[in-house]
């Protein structure tokens, strides 16, 4: 009795645990485009009714026809790619550059008194910044640009890793000296999982903060790319072409968070979180 009993509240409780991921991906969209798109009907018929001329802030229908326009000739696509390939390379380096010494700064009290201070100064400095010193150490080329984005991803995924290693449980760490595991294996077994949340939320940080800095990068003398779209639209007098421009980066922006999101749910499957509804 006790074994028939058992199977079915496992079963259901294991079918209850699974049932809001898909709710959350079925209706997760419809619910969060829900107010964009009543801001922007909101803004057309305004624009409509003529309580604004629409001069500075174009309706939606001029924007989508600015899309359609700037896609079909092909222009935008390669603003985008351009884009796309420096956030990927300034990705790439900022997260190899901050999950090592965030977590060697994390694991060692010496090397953290040593380098941090400094990191946390350097942290402070806004991207703005570090364009003259780039464009004076690297000249205008791709190789600035990269750069200035690594340093935006750098800090919150060094940030991320180093908190996260100095925040497990002590507790945790001499269970696994207890049994004797070596350095690899504590981390492995260990350290790994219990930093992986933080992790995956410091990757996300950081890719937030590479699209801004991809911004910045590209107004160092780009003849491609979304930011070059901006100041060519500033230039020209063209707020169309500027809001098209913005509303490329959020979506470029939320496809890449939803990537590292999905890639790294199988990942924190273990995790008995909590979770809205």
């Amino acid at each position: 009795m006790t074994a028939i009993e058992t199977m079915p509240r496992d079963s259901s409780e294991s079918a209850q645990g699974r049932q809001p991921s898909l709710p959350v991906s079925s209706g997760g969209w419809a619910i969060g485009l829900a107010l964009p798109v009543a801001l922007a009907i909101a803004w057309e018929l305004a624009v409509y009714v003529g309580l604004s001329n629409g001069r500075l802030l174009p309706p939606p229908s001029r924007i989508f026809a600015t899309f359609q326009e700037l896609a079909a000739s092909g222009e935008l696509w390669r603003h985008i790619l351009a884009t796309v390939a420096r956030v990927a390379a300034g990705f790439g380096l900022g997260v190899a550059a901050g999950t090592l010494i965030g977590a060697a700064a994390g694991y060692s009290g010496l090397l953290h008194r040593a380098i941090d201070p400094t990191l946390q100064g350097l942290r402070s400095i806004p991207s703005i910044a570090w364009i003259p010193l780039f464009i004076l150490w690297l000249g205008i080329f791709e190789t600035s640009k990269v750069a200035l984005i690594a340093v935006g991803v750098f800090f919150p995924v060094y940030l991320g890793v180093m908190g996260a290693i100095v925040s497990v449980d002590r507790k945790i760490v001499e269970v696994g000296r207890i049994f004797r595991l070596s350095g690899p294996a504590l981390v492995r077994r260990i350290l790994l999982p219990a930093i992986l949340p933080a992790y995956v939320l410091s990757l996300r940080s950081g890719l937030g903060l590479g699209w801004m800095f991809v911004v910045a990068a590209e107004f160092m003398g780009a003849s491609e790319g979304l930011g070059y779209l901006l100041v060519d639209g500033q230039q020209l007098g063209k707020p169309a072409q500027i809001v098209t421009a913005i509303i490329t980066f959020a979506i470029l922006g939320k496809l890449t968070d939803s990537l590292i999101a999905a890639a790294s749910r199988p990942l924190l499957r273990w995790q008995d979180a909590f979770q809205t509804h």
